[in-house]
């Protein structure tokens, strides 16, 4: 899995910091606390101005301060739980009314034909079939919050129902909660029910068995002396494992399809069976322990990483045939917490510079050492492929290489392992004119394994805290615009916080052909991104400030709207990763942020809105 953005624990994420260049990092609290000063500030100069073209400037600053005394004094603090609830009541009973469930029976409909089309026969059925459902969930999910959300209010202000409701001693801010809490609990609901089901789809979806036929088992002789049973399972699902049975019955299969099985023997003579066990390790929530990486170029002295050529600079490439490799420390490991072996696990990047053989690994090697003593254990070999991950068990028993030379035996914890816990892992290509990829996240240690249920909820939890977040965006449009502009509003929060990091880019100056406005105007004429555009001096001269003019919007956007594509931690499931508890922990308090902050915005723009016009 991709994680080119790393998890950062939650004070070091929410407090200031300097990171490992040297630059100062405002974190998460300091720079919500800078952007709600700015709007509000922006906000009353807003107001102040309308109320100056309406009042003059002296009335206008006394009506505009009255405001805020009024929400600060008397409507903040009197706000009633009782009457929110009773709103919160109100916009439940509206939603029904609207048939919001036909969007659950839609999503059951996808799903009873889904497997017609998902193919369980693929490299990775899983990842298939989890990105299936949390995409389905996530797109229908949030486009119903946008309808839920952005039509109510202006519809009852059209059809003057909402008189019913302000003539009552029910404040701005209690119609605002009770609105988005009422649409956040019928999202929550009907999220929950497609949880369920989509969690059953996917497990059942997965599930499946194979025979052996014990004609197609045959007898051999392994290294040791013992006699063990080898052959194949039936071909089902698209697919067939490898089998192997020791002297005791007991065995497993090959990995097929990023899963195994248990084999075992039942009975004795005419009533021997062999039975396969359900699939195994498709559905996990792998626990990563991550380490600091570090390159050593072609000379074995530490550098950067090459480039290929390729466009994507996640990862960085080493030479194979060479010295270059690349270095991961892990810090704090515990000898109790792998007694008998380290389970390492890597997902590199592999590059051919020729073709000939693309079925067979490119040879690397695992070199482990000391990095108090510099004791290095022998090189273990391993073969590395596109797109698969390899899981190498790291023995407590190994060879290490003494400085004259020598192989002897040494202990993982005790040798290799200094006092602190830390420990040196080497990666190595050993093919020449071939390359590795690396990235710090592809080598990692596998700790503890996780509950794939709870995992898989908590990639609900993402999408729930999404719905939150656009309920919230809009019902507050809504409290000043049309329902339909509401909800092209709305909308276009939820893209921008889709394409955050390709607006950073384009407003940073990294992609080329410069702003929206030129890049349409070099398609139009086709002209090259590398060359001027020379199209006159007027137009050479417009292009630019337009273009930075739309670019500081969009970049305040950008800052401002929330980052969608953080809260969809659908790829962590799909590929097997355990969501962590930090990366959580942050999404509900980017949520709490937004919460506060919305409803505030609403309350004025309710409080200052002429319902009776």
């Amino acid at each position: 899995m991709v994680l080119e953005r790393e998890i950062l624990p939650f004070l070091v994420w929410l407090l200031p910091r300097v990171d490992s260049d040297g630059v100062l990092q405002l974190g998460a609290l300091l720079l919500v606390l800078l952007i709600a000063a700015g709007l509000l500030v922006a906000s009353l100069f807003i107001a102040y101005l309308r109320m100056i073209i309406v009042q003059g400037p002296g009335e206008g600053f006394y009506a505009v301060a009255k405001s805020v005394a009024i929400a600060v004094t008397k409507d903040f603090p009197n706000t009633s739980w009782r009457r929110i609830g009773a709103m919160t009541k109100l916009a439940i009973l509206e939603s029904l009314r609207r048939r919001v469930l036909i969007v659950f029976f839609v999503f059951a409909l996808l799903l009873l034909f889904a497997g017609w089309f998902l193919d369980p026969a693929s490299d990775h059925p899983a990842r298939l079939y989890i990105s299936f459902v949390l995409t389905a969930t996530e797109r229908l999910m949030l486009a119903m919050a946008i309808l839920l959300s952005t039509f109510s209010l202006p519809n009852d202000i059209k059809n003057r129902t909402i008189y019913t409701v302000m003539t009552k001693p029910v404040r701005a801010s209690e119609v605002v909660l009770g609105r988005a809490f009422g649409f956040c609990a019928v999202n929550s609901v009907l999220l929950l029910l497609m949880g369920a089901i989509s969690y059953g789809f996917v497990v059942r979806g997965l599930d499946h068995a194979h025979t052996i036929d014990p004609d197609e088992l045959e007898m051999i002789v392994d290294a040791d002396g013992q006699q063990i049973l080898t052959g194949r399972t039936s071909f089902d699902m698209g697919h067939r494992h490898e089998v192997t049975l020791g002297p005791d019955g007991i065995g497993r299969t090959g990995r097929m399809m990023d899963h195994e099985h248990q084999v075992w023997v039942e009975g004795e003579g005419e009533n021997r069976r062999y039975r396969i066990g359900p699939p195994e390790g498709s559905l996990v929530a792998r626990v990563p322990i991550y380490g600091t990486l570090q390159f050593m170029d072609r000379t074995g002295r530490p550098g950067e990483g090459i480039s290929v050529g390729k466009e994507w600079t996640y990862r960085q490439y080493i030479e194979g045939g060479s010295l270059a490799s690349g270095v991961w420390t892990f810090r704090g490991l515990d000898e109790r917490q792998f007694p008998d072996y380290i389970p390492l696990e890597m997902n590199l990047s592999v590059f051919r510079t020729y073709k000939a053989d693309i079925v067979s690994p490119v040879a690397g090697t695992i070199t482990l050492k000391n990095p108090t003593t510099g004791l290095t254990s022998e090189a273990l070999p391993f073969g590395a492929q596109e797109f698969v991950i390899y899981t190498h068990p790291i023995p407590r028993a190994l060879k290490a290489v003494t400085p004259e030379g020598t192989l002897i035996d040494v202990d993982l914890f005790e040798d290799l392992v200094d006092e602190r816990g830390d420990l040196e892992v080497w990666i190595g290509c050993s093919d020449a004119a071939q390359y590795f990829g690396m990235a710090q996240p592809d080598v990692y240690i596998r700790g503890r394994e996780g509950s794939f249920a709870w995992n898989f909820a908590k990639a609900y939890l993402g999408i729930w805290l999404q719905t939150i977040i656009i309920t919230f965006f809009g019902v507050v449009f809504s409290t000043f615009l049309t329902g339909a502009v509401a909800m092209f509003a709305t909308a276009i929060v939820y893209t921008v916080g889709l394409f955050r990091e390709f607006i950073m880019r384009l407003v940073s100056g990294e992609l080329d052909g410069g702003g929206p406005l030129e890049a349409l105007l070099r398609i139009i004429f086709q002209k090259n991104v590398q060359i001027d555009l020379d199209m006159g001096p007027v137009i050479d001269r417009a292009v630019p400030i337009f273009d930075q003019l739309f670019l500081f919007f969009l970049w305040v956007a950008a800052v401002i709207f929330p980052d969608f594509t953080d809260f969809n931690t659908s790829r962590f499931v799909a590929y097997g990763f355990n969501i962590s508890g930090n990366m959580l922990l942050q999404h509900f308090l980017v949520t709490i942020a937004f919460v506060i902050g919305l409803s505030i915005y609403g309350y004025f723009f309710l409080k200052t809105r002429e319902i009776a016009a």
